[in-house]
């Protein structure tokens, strides 16, 4: 048995070991006289029992103690403390922070240390194997046991402690409630098994979906919770719950079985919505029944600011489902004119959409389009409607006239387009160059290595390929020699109607040099005035649009006023 006495009078310390040496315990024994000095060689080595003065110096024996306890984790050491005082409420104090047992060092002989040694051994031995048990335990309380993630009982305890944190930390915090829709079904068709296996296959999917730092637990039955901890926004949260949402909405093949599941989720924020657990538990839990009763499988906020946003673009998208189903869209033509003669070029097709007599802005309905996907079905719809318009509007006009369509980047990461296009050109027997293919210099920045190749390929078809909005945001050089670009639409913002100064027009003019020097056709966007179409000219710009010659007109009013003019200038 290996025995350390940490005590600062040599005397006693010797006494003690005279004392040891004459008992029948087999030991070999190491004496300090600080707690440094102490803690120290507990590091170094293993020992069985440790006997502790009291009365050190710089701190007593009871802060050692503690501080052992909390450095080692060490539950087999017997401590056994020894003071001059005989004060019962002193002893009481010691065994309270941990010792096994007391002696007073006037009442050491070698009967009583012998029998204090080899007790407080067995009682450190015993501790040992009730923290065992006591780990093992709150283990059992803190897993769940079906599907290994956190225990409702963890969960409570650490979110009680995350919004504590997170007050201190002035930091935001967002809770999840996940629930299944119907879970029941799937047990009361299929049997519990079955419902367990798809328990831990959700399990699994969600987990996915986390970074792994998050709080993910089991509440009970169906339930879920997930904390989000030091996130930047709401959006985060966002974000996590669509994923979850996207996740799930695959089907789950069980024992041959296949079962689809669904998830509703509930959001609360923190502090915004509440700091208390209670409160931020039930605000979620409100938010989870609101998302079922608008349909399930989705996630609804309990603020309302952020929830009527959210709504109004679930709405939004199934209406963008409802008007790809009925074809509600419409086509608009924007006249693209020689800037010299005024005549009639091409046309621009947008896109238009109105629900219940009131127009969608594109601005507000594409990017959740893009952010659906639903922009592939409609994107299709466009390609196809507009090919066909440009093979009607050629039959009626004494010069072929060139169609611009705009394509989304999430089309130019999707190979269906170029299928999509050739079938169009073949089917509505259309000359290739006459069709223009807008991009947008963001769009090449998504996934450019899958960008470039589809650009490639409709170029490959014959169609033109033009870069719209230069000028702006992303404008770089080497997009004009890295993609197959034969046109570039200088962005309405550097019209002199837009921002007038000598250094615009100085930019404008340099843009314009460099271009043809490219060899490229030039457009400009935004002509709204006659000092715009002046300057045009005057740069040698090929073609313009704007609204100094008209917006974006319906095809019959596009018809009447253009195509009947057999070709007369307009202005």
């Amino acid at each position: 048995m290996n025995i350390l006495i940490v005590d600062d009078d040599i005397v006693d310390r010797e006494l003690i070991t005279r004392t040891l040496k004459r008992s029948n315990i087999s030991c070999e024994i190491s004496g300090v006289e600080s707690a440094d000095q102490g803690l120290e060689q507990l590091k170094k080595m293993e020992f069985d029992a440790v006997l502790l003065d009291y009365n050190l110096p710089k701190r007593n024996g009871i802060e050692l103690l503690v501080e052992l306890r909390n450095a080692h984790e060490r539950h087999d050491v017997a401590v056994i403390m020894m003071s001059t005082s005989k004060d019962d409420e002193l002893a009481l104090n010691c065994i309270n922070a941990g010792a096994q047992d007391f002696l007073v060092k006037t009442e050491i002989n070698v009967f009583r240390l012998q029998r204090a040694i080899v007790n407080s051994h067995a009682r450190a031995d015993l501790e040992k194997r009730l923290y065992q048990s006591y780990q093992h335990t709150k283990e059992l309380a803190e897993q769940d046991s079906l599907t290994g993630i956190s225990s409702r009982y963890h969960f409570d305890e650490s979110l009680s402690n995350d919004l504590k944190s997170n007050e201190r930390n002035k930091t935001t915090l967002a809770l999840l409630l996940i629930d299944l829709d119907h879970f029941k079904y799937v047990n009361d068709n299929y049997g519990h098994d079955i419902g367990d296996s798809l328990l831990i296959e959700v399990v699994n999917r969600i987990h996915r979906c986390l970074r792994g730092n998050e709080l993910f637990a089991r509440l009970g039955g169906d339930e879920f919770a997930i904390t989000l901890t030091n996130i930047n926004s709401a959006n985060n949260a966002t974000h996590v719950a669509q994923r979850i949402i996207d996740a799930l909405s695959e089907p789950f093949t069980i024992d041959n079985h296949i079962i689809t599941s669904a998830a509703s989720i509930g959001i609360s924020i923190s502090p915004d919505d509440s700091v208390n657990p209670k409160e931020l538990f039930k605000y979620a839990d409100i938010a989870m029944y609101k998302a079922k009763s608008k349909g399930r499988n989705q996630f609804s906020f309990f603020e309302e600011a952020m929830q009527v946003e959210f709504l109004s673009n679930f709405h939004i998208e199934n209406q963008l489902k409802e008007a790809l189903k009925n074809k509600h869209f419409n086509l608009h033509y924007q006249p693209v004119m020689d800037p010299k003669t005024q005549q009639l070029t091409g046309v621009e097709a947008l896109i238009r959409w109105e629900v219940d007599g009131v127009a969608i802005s594109p601005d507000k309905f594409i990017p959740i389009a893009e952010k659906s996907r639903l922009i592939l079905d409609i994107g299709q719809w466009v390609i196809e409607e507009a090919i066909k318009r440009l093979s009607d509007l050629n039959l009626n006009h004494s010069q072929s006239i060139t169609m611009a369509i705009n394509l989304s980047a999430v089309q130019l990461t999707n190979d269906s387009v170029i299928d999509v296009i050739q079938d169009c050109i073949k089917q509505y027997n259309v000359d290739a160059n006459l069709i223009e293919f807008e991009i947008t210099e963001t769009a090449l920045i998504v996934e450019p290595e899958k960008t470039v190749k589809i650009i490639q390929a409709i170029s490959d078809l014959g169609c033109k390929i033009s870069l719209d909005d230069f000028g702006t945001g992303f404008s770089s050089l080497s997009h004009l020699h890295s993609f197959p670009i034969d046109i570039v639409k200088i962005d309405k913002s550097l019209m002199p109607s837009y921002f007038s100064t000598e250094k615009v027009k100085k930019l404008l003019s340099g843009l314009i040099v460099m271009l043809k020097s490219l060899k490229l056709q030039i457009v400009a966007e935004g002509v709204e005035t006659q000092d715009d179409l002046d300057l045009c000219i005057n740069l040698g710009v090929d073609k313009v649009q704007g609204y100094f010659f008209d917006k974006a007109l319906p095809v019959d009013v596009f018809e009447r006023k253009y195509l009947q003019l057999n070709n007369k200038k307009v202005l």
